[in-house]
Formats: C-alpha cells, sequence, structure tokens
C-alpha cells in the first residue's frame, strides 16, 4: 500500500479501495438472509416424496388454484385459511373466466394429514364441477428425473 506524506506533491494513488464494497455486499447479504425466509410460498405444508413426480409448471403461478391440508387438518386456499364450507364459492370465484384446460386444482396433502381430510376436500372439489385434480409431491433426494 502506498500512503501519501506532507512531503509528496499529492499524485495519483493507483490502489483500489474495496472497502465500500465490502460493506455494501455485506449489508446486502445480511438483508437477504433476513428476508428470504419471509418469502416461502404457500401454507406450511410438508408434502410426501415421489420417486417419478409429474413435473407440472402451473402449480407456481399465483393464479393456481391450491389447496393445501395441514398436519392438523387446517385447509387453506391461495395460502390463505378456510374451511370445508367456503371452498366450493371460493373455488368457482377463482375459476370463473379461465380457458377449460386451465381450469385444473392442485390439492397439497400434507405428509401427516389424515386420508379422510384429503378425501373430503375431494368430494368437495368434484362437487363444485371441478374434475381435473392434481395431487401435489415432492421429487425424492437422489432419484432419476421423472419420465416427460
Amino acid at each position: 500500500m502506498s500512503m501519501s506524506t506532507g512531503a509528496d506533491t499529492g499524485g495519483l494513488v493507483a490502489d483500489i479501495n474495496v472497502t465500500p464494497l465490502v460493506d455494501v455486499m455485506l449489508v446486502l447479504l445480511i438483508i437477504f438472509m433476513v428476508v428470504a425466509p419471509l418469502l416461502s410460498t404457500g401454507a406450511p405444508v410438508t408434502v410426501p416424496k415421489s420417486l417419478h413426480p409429474e413435473l407440472d409448471p402451473n402449480i407456481i403461478k399465483d393464479t393456481s388454484a391450491v389447496i393445501a391440508i395441514g398436519d392438523d387438518g387446517r385447509l387453506y386456499f391461495l395460502k390463505e385459511p378456510t374451511t370445508l364450507q367456503e371452498l366450493p364459492t371460493k373455488l368457482k370465484k377463482t375459476m370463473e373466466g379461465k380457458k377449460e384446460e386451465d381450469k385444473i386444482v392442485y390439492i397439497k396433502g400434507s405428509q401427516t394429514a389424515k386420508y379422510g381430510a384429503i378425501v373430503e376436500v375431494i368430494d368437495k372439489v368434484r362437487e363444485s364441477n371441478f374434475d381435473r385434480i392434481g395431487l401435489v409431491s415432492e421429487k425424492e433426494k437422489g432419484a432419476a428425473p421423472a419420465p416427460q
């Protein structure tokens, strides 16, 4: 490092000062570390793992009709808590105006949710005249890629 003394004429210093860059990067890192857990999407549901899940890019859209069933049996529709009785009206409201091929209801049943609760939700969806239902699972780690 070069340092100018009082006897120098004050010429240019060719060293790069990276301290401000490091300060800014550390602040950004801390901000992202704090905000990232808050950005998790969906209801708090641990979906079961499967060896060959089918990938559907429509499930991550905000306009997709996703019903989540938590460990304790609570229902979430579009990330909001709901009841089994409110589900048909919310489904119809969400699905109106969509093309027929886009009217798919995705069900995320927690790994420890009761089978009966999942069947009740499927029955309510079918009572609402929606027959295209997708059950959501995650890919098991180390499994072979799903066939296309």
